[in-house]
């Protein structure tokens, strides 16, 4: 098989399981609160909290809210979608297939994430209709390619935390701890020079932090275009990283699967 043949076939089967995940998901109650109903009432909660202040900060907290649907649906129905193959039976049989199971893995994130975005539309919607805010980008075209690299960065993210789950069921124990250990870092609501310094590192290494960098500045204009390209950049880069680590990750569970026989093992 040649090389373009190759890319043909796994995006053939990251476009299936992509297809499927999303059908499966909008039948899940858990999924549709985290999309639409939480990040609501995180943006109603921190607008109330604004009071006064609450025309100059919403759109950030508009975006910022979004973030919170974005991480919230990635990290959980991201890495219970692998943990369902799992109680399934199906996770083995999947490191067995001809298809690349980073592919598989990558089109359920796929499905995730793109079903996450609605939290934006739900968010911008509630505020404008309910609240009477009215909501404009700064600038649309550098909102809209920082969405397009934001759905890149976290795909390659989840492959580090779905190959995680995958490797050793006992991470998901952490998961909901994750949820808001990454808020925070990210200053998904409020800038993380609000935090001590020690933690600093932690937020530049996330690449959901340089996502919502990017995003605040230019839904609000608040930052200059050299400083939404150098997110970007940021952004392309730990996705790379991300991509090679979740490589090597993903031939330890091949290795457990066909070497070892103990992937299924809980």
């Amino acid at each position: 098989m040649t090389g373009w043949q190759n890319i043909k076939a796994n995006l053939r089967v990251i476009f299936m399981a992509f297809e499927i995940e999303f059908r499966q998901s909008f039948t899940d109650a858990f999924v549709l609160f985290g999309i639409i109903v939480q990040p609501m009432i995180v943006a109603f909660m921190a607008l109330w909290m604004l009071k006064d202040q609450v025309a100059h900060y919403a759109i950030f907290v508009v975006v910022g809210s979004a973030m919170t649907g974005l991480w919230t649906t990635l990290l959980f129905q991201g890495g219970n979608s692998i943990t369902g193959e799992r109680w399934t039976g199906t996770l083995e049989p999947l490191t067995c297939t001809p298809a690349p199971l980073r592919a598989v893995v990558s089109g359920k994130l796929l499905a995730s994430i793109s079903q996450s975005l609605l939290s934006i539309v739900f968010c911008y919607t509630f505020i404008s209709l309910m609240m009477g805010l009215p909501l404009s980008i700064a600038k649309p075209w550098l909102f809209a390619g920082s969405i397009v690299l934001t759905v890149v960065a976290f795909i390659a993210f989840g492959l580090i935390i779905g190959s995680l789950f995958i490797i050793n069921p006992d991470v998901q124990r952490f998961q909901n701890g994750l949820e808001f250990v990454v808020y925070i870092f990210s200053g998904f609501l409020f800038p993380i020079a609000l935090l001590p310094m020690w933690t600093t590192p932690f937020s530049y290494i996330l690449t959901p932090y340089w996502a919502a960098r990017a995003l605040h500045a230019a839904s609000s204009g608040t930052g200059s275009n050299g400083e939404i390209y150098f997110c970007w950049a940021m952004l392309i880069l730990f996705s790379v990283i991300y991509a090679v680590i979740s490589k090597f990750l993903f031939r330890v569970i091949l290795r457990k699967a066909r070497e070892d026989a103990t992937l299924n093992m809980q």
